[in-house]
């Protein structure tokens, strides 16, 4: 019941897509703190490569390495398939973090916007997990499964456009995928989870985050009061990849802070005062 044996990873091998910035750099700090090595690749190359080097001087027990890829097209997820399983024999853990948005006005949204958030955001998670479970199936065990997360969003839990109409819809759609997946999949000894993160520092966030004023005032809409912080992704990864997690499949689980449960005006205020 030690938190070493419920949540280190040592030994495990993780993939994190678009783990160079944002939600992914905080989860892939928590999977080499916790020991694991950690492969983190986007679409920049040489952010990849830094990060990772930032991450080995930490000094944790785990591994960084860096590399590019591209989830957006059929060919660019065969290549990183090609270029994990030249770096390993199993994995046992996917972050599907990579993504992407856009955010227009009602009535504006262009068609190749939402073409592509799709592309990325859903398509390319199904098929590089499809195209990975055998890696997956190697590294699974009864006692210890491999793991999926992926990364949806409370958009995909409430009605929360905010002008990022097809983000909102992919994220839903990655919540009901896991779903689906999980159901598939736990016969084979894999995991599939998502998390459902409220505003956190990032590059796709920067608008509303990237500013400690404009930051403050966004978490203050929060019903917990603050913006995410990366301890709340790299202690969730760190769970749902431990030993700990073991035994949780299907989960969407919220790290918004309460925005998942806000409900909206109470409406028989006024009958009480």
């Amino acid at each position: 019941m030690t938190p070493d044996n419920l949540f280190g990873l040592s030994g495990k091998t993780a993939l994190v897509t678009g783990g160079a910035t944002g939600i992914g750099r905080m989860a892939a700090e928590g999977l080499v703190a916790a020991g694991a090595r950690v492969l983190i690749c986007s679409r920049k190359e040489d952010a990849c490569k830094t990060a990772a080097e930032e991450l080995n001087a930490l000094g944790h027990d785990g591994k960084a390495e860096g590399f590019g890829a591209d989830v957006a097209s059929e060919e660019g997820i065969a290549a990183l398939v090609e270029g994990v399983g030249a770096r390993c024999d199993r994995l046992d853990i996917l972050m599907n973090n990579a993504g992407t948005s856009w955010g227009m006005p009602l009535g504006k949204f262009p068609y190749a916007a939402w073409d592509r958030v799709m592309r990325v955001n859903v398509t390319g998670l199904f098929q590089l997990t499809q195209d990975l479970l055998p890696l997956l199936e190697r590294a699974a065990s009864d006692d210890d499964p491999a793991r999926v997360v992926n990364v949806g969003s409370v958009m995909g839990e409430t009605p929360h456009g905010d002008r990022a109409y097809s983000y909102a819809a992919s994220k839903a759609a990655v919540h009901h995928l896991t779903r689906i997946l999980a159901g598939e999949l736990a016969q084979r000894r894999i995991t599939v989870n998502a998390l459902a993160p409220g505003p956190f520092v990032s590059k796709m966030t920067a608008f509303a985050t990237a500013d400690e004023e404009v930051r403050s005032r966004v978490g203050a809409q929060v019903p917990l009061g603050r913006v995410g912080r990366p301890e709340d992704i790299a202690a969730a990864l760190q769970f749902l990849c431990g030993r700990g997690g073991a035994y949780v499949t299907g989960a969407i689980l919220p790290l918004s802070g309460g925005i998942n449960v806000e409900t909206g005006p109470d409406l028989f205020q006024e009958a009480y005062e």
